[in-house]
């Protein structure tokens, strides 16, 4: 195989070109040839205030005048300590704690293993499996591949993969029990009283799911009763209720998070991502008060730990990301946004191969078909996705695109996700760009 740049950096793809990044500079990313690129996803939904914002940069220079490390086994930070009290302050009522991490990975990772203790704490030993869906991504780690439901990501690794049950996804474009809405009873969510029966309710420790699909199911998301009939299930069978923020977080979906718009209190929210708007790499996890305090109960100790668990220039970072998100109504500009662009894509993308368009605030999917009306799938061999994103990269936009939503293996879709400052007539240059690359890729097939 062709390794097409050289150097000494392993890759995540050999066989692709990089572009070597100059500077970013709001919704923009330059590479050193001086070309633009309108960053459409933000980064994988990282750069929600976009790039260049100066006062950010000031505030990690100050920190970092200070000091960018202390390790919390002797130190905490008054960055810390701010962006936790910033941070409980914009999450659900009842959530009282926050674990700071270096990214989502480590979240949910670290959301199994609290789930674990918690239920040792409380005196159900036997509690230790995750239930979660097919078609999630929960992170890269081998606990929280274990809980992820993306087939291509598990595939290598099944033999270190813990045997965690998964349910059916919430996806009523393609509702997995062939049902209509409105006459489904919401059976996507009564599966998980099922699943936690037939594993037996002493063995289940947790479910964790988005509260929109990311990667795997990009945009797609539950109707209104799923999450309090999922809340009330796992509270009959003292199961934990994590969601999986990472991407959501931090007023992606225009709420300062996903599962607001469903009114539902989990038990534990990972979030990654959106915390620092890519300023530092970060992670965290939000715990409710009745997990702090089984643990204040308890020994009072967290068996788990990284290195840059509470890192000062992160935590300065978060906090002046969410500052100027604060500062600048920038969740409620997301909102409106959003419904802009959602808006401008649905009336510009309609075309026979674009079987649905869905999501909330700027957090935006669209899935590719073969046939409108039957819903059938692309042919996965012809790479169409992938196709789609290199096309529009070429013409100066960035976005995300995957391919396993309807079965693990066939599906294609893009996911749209820019910074949440994008003004109406960068909408606009993102949505002509998908429209040109859409129509030439047409002809071709």
């Amino acid at each position: 195989m062709e390794d097409k740049m050289g150097g000494k950096v392993f890759y995540r793809d050999f066989r692709k070109s990089y572009k070597t990044v100059a500077y970013g500079k709001g919704v923009y990313l330059y590479d050193i040839e001086g070309n633009r690129y309108l960053d459409g996803c933000g980064g994988n939904t990282v750069a929600n205030v976009g790039y260049g914002v100066e006062e950010i940069i000031e505030a990690v220079y100050a920190q970092m005048k200070k000091t960018s490390f202390a390790h919390t086994s002797r130190f905490t930070s008054e960055a810390q300590e701010l962006l936790a009290e910033k941070v409980i302050a914009l999450s659900p009522k009842g959530m009282s704690r926050v674990y700071f991490l270096s990214g989502g990975s480590e979240a949910t990772e670290a959301a199994l293993k609290m789930a674990r203790q918690f239920h040792l704490e409380t005196g159900n030993s036997q509690k230790y499996k995750v239930i979660s869906r097919w078609q999630s991504y929960h992170g890269n780690t081998i606990g929280a591949l274990s809980m992820s439901g993306r087939s291509f990501r598990r595939r290598y690794y099944v033999p270190y993969l813990l045997d965690f049950p998964h349910i059916a996804p919430s996806y009523c474009y393609r509702c997995p029990f062939h049902r209509e809405y409105g006459q489904c009873g919401i059976e996507c969510a009564h599966e998980l009283e099922r699943v936690i029966k037939q594993e037996g309710p002493e063995n289940i420790s947790a479910f964790i799911s988005e509260p929109l699909g990311g990667s795997s199911l990009a945009g797609v998301y539950p109707p209104k009763e799923y999450y309090r009939i999922v809340r009330d299930i796992c509270d009959r069978y003292q199961v934990l209720m994590i969601m999986d923020e990472v991407m959501t977080g931090f007023g992606r979906t225009g709420r300062n998070f996903g599962i607001d718009h469903w009114d539902v209190i989990p038990d534990m929210i990972a979030v990654g991502k959106g915390l620092t708007g890519g300023y530092a790499p970060a992670g965290g996890l939000i715990v409710h008060e009745k997990i702090s305090e089984a643990f204040l109960r308890g020994p009072g100790t967290f068996a788990h730990g990284h290195t840059f668990v509470g890192n000062p220039l992160t935590c300065a970072a978060a906090l002046a990301v969410q500052t100027y998100i604060e500062r600048h109504d920038l969740v409620k500009q997301s909102e409106r946004r959003g419904e802009l662009l959602l808006k401008k894509l649905k009336e510009t993308l309609d075309n026979g191969i674009v079987g649905d368009i869905r999501g909330k605030g700027l957090f935006i999917g669209v899935e590719f078909v073969k046939d409108r009306k039957t819903k059938e799938p692309l042919d996965r061999e012809k790479k169409f996705a992938d196709t789609f994103g290199d096309l529009a990269f070429e013409k100066g936009l960035h976005i995300l695109t995957g391919f396993g939503n309807v079965d693990g293996v066939s599906g294609d879709h893009i996911l749209i996700a820019p910074p949440f400052i994008i003004s109406e007539k960068e909408m606009d240059e993102l949505v002509a760009i998908l429209k040109e690359t859409l129509s030439e890729l047409e002809r071709s097939l």
